[in-house]
């Protein structure tokens, strides 16, 4: 008798769905001992600092809306954002971003996830999305944080914005919001970078360093003198422009323009990685990625598409030079100056002004009038004239402009003692802080706003 055997026909095996790979991937995300240290971090760091610098009698004057932070809740948040776009972020994506798919390398575990998932394009949106949940997480950490710490520490006061005028606590509480909102687009910049760098270096640091390098190299070029389009086409720049939000009006060009060219740099880098990724030969173990593949497909595109937006920028706005010219400077410190009167005015009890009263004018020279009056340094020299309601003889005083490449400035008061050559003022309840003493201001490098 001989047995006949039948093979049973093959059980199709299950695909695995999208969601159930991504719940995977940020399981072993935040699984890992360093990820969860971050969260807890930023979730709780910013509340403290922000809390022991409201306590504190010096104040981080170096950084925008420092010297504010005894004054309202929400200088902190804002003096957090300015810490976080320069360290905070670029590091944390570098952990997060760069080392999503360059784990896998190091522990060798590739093989036994395609066996498990059988698509290299699922996994690669998975471990993104995974990457992304933790980086929005993180930025949210550090926002809500700081924003807490500020407003139990201080309190709900009125904001002084970047030109001297005072922002309701509801109108400040929603620009700080929008703030924060607007950095997301460079942050997912460099966690596109990222990204790209953890699937084109393979094991190798460079591909966890990737994103911390590139910002540096950013900030770097930001603070020299390039021309406004180049400095606008760099993806970081949003990480700058926010503080536009703050003036009045708005300065949203500046803004809109870094907000799309760090969404543009995520959504191609992250293009590039997912091309690189598909490509990839998973049967060798020793795999340490591709020098060659990652300068043709990585770094040639992302500098084919700075000279595009440098480009097509230059052609957009018609701005060649550094955006600071005597003009702009002239008219900004003026505004910033009238504002900041009124504020000083109500502190001395003295009669209510408005800027239109005032009239303030400002007459800038720069090197003492042997430099042409444009371009950053800290050689600005500007007297500042007004006129009181029903006096004949116009008020002066005299300011030292520092202005950075960006076109950020720190005006300091050079007399007279009575307006701003002291950092106090005697008023009717005691000492306090003198605006007119010192403050920040910014120039606008493109021309989008109203002159009036």
């Amino acid at each position: 008798m001989t047995a006949t055997v039948v093979d049973a026909p093959a059980a199709a095996a299950r695909r695995v769905s999208l969601p159930r790979c991504y719940r995977f991937e940020l399981v072993k995300l935040v699984s890992q001992w360093r990820i969860r240290l971050l969260v807890l971090a930023c979730w709780i760091a910013p509340a403290l600092f922000v809390a022991a610098v409201g306590e504190q009698s010096t104040l981080p004057t170096d950084t925008l809306f420092g010297r504010w932070m005894h004054a309202t809740g929400w200088a902190g948040p804002l003096v957090m954002l300015g810490f976080a776009g320069t360290w905070a972020l670029p590091l944390l994506t570098s952990v997060v971003a760069g080392d999503v798919f360059a784990s896998e390398d190091r522990l060798g575990t590739w093989r036994h996830l395609l066996v498990a998932v059988r698509s290299p394009r699922r996994i690669f949106a998975a471990k993104s999305l995974a990457g992304l949940t933790v980086v929005l997480l993180l930025v949210a950490g550090l926002a809500c944080s700081s924003t807490v710490g500020g407003l139990v520490a201080v309190g709900d006061q009125p904001l002084v914005g970047l030109d001297g005028h005072l922002l309701a606590p509801s109108d400040a509480a929603g620009r700080v919001l929008l703030a924060w909102a607007c950095v997301l687009a460079p942050t997912l910049a460099l966690a596109g970078i990222g990204l790209l760098g953890s699937v084109a270096l393979g094991r190798s640091p460079m591909g966890l360093l990737l994103p911390a390098l590139v910002a540096l190299a950013m900030q770097l070029a930001q603070m020299l003198p390039l021309p406004v389009a180049v400095r606008l086409a760099l993806p970081g720049y949003a990480f700058i422009s926010w503080n536009g939000l703050f003036t009045s009006p708005e300065q949203l060009g500046p803004l809109l323009i870094g907000v799309a060219v760090g969404l543009v740099w995520a959504a191609l880098a992250t293009a590039l990685a997912h091309l690189l990724f598909v490509r990839r030969d998973f049967t060798n173990p020793a795999y340490d990625g591709s020098g060659r593949r990652a300068v043709t497909t990585g770094l040639l595109p992302l500098a084919a598409l700075a000279a595009v937006t440098v480009a097509v920028l230059t052609a957009a706005t018609g701005a060649t030079g550094s955006g600071i010219e005597q003009g702009k400077v002239e008219r900004s410190l003026a505004t910033a100056f009238a504002h900041l009167y009124r504020m000083q005015t109500r502190q001395l009890n003295r009669p209510a002004v408005t800027e239109a009263q005032l009239k303030a004018t400002a007459a800038c020279t720069k090197s003492d009038g042997q430099a042409a009056p444009n371009g950053p340094g800290n050689d600005w020299r500007c007297v500042v004239t007004w006129h009181l309601p029903g006096t004949a003889v116009a008020g002066t005083a005299i300011y030292q402009l520092d202005i950075a490449s960006d076109g950020r400035f720190v005006a300091d008061g050079d007399g007279p003692k009575e307006v701003n050559g002291y950092f106090l003022v005697r008023t009717p309840l005691g000492d306090a802080p003198n605006p007119l003493w010192q403050f920040d201001g910014g120039v606008e490098l493109l021309d989008t706003t109203s002159k009036g």
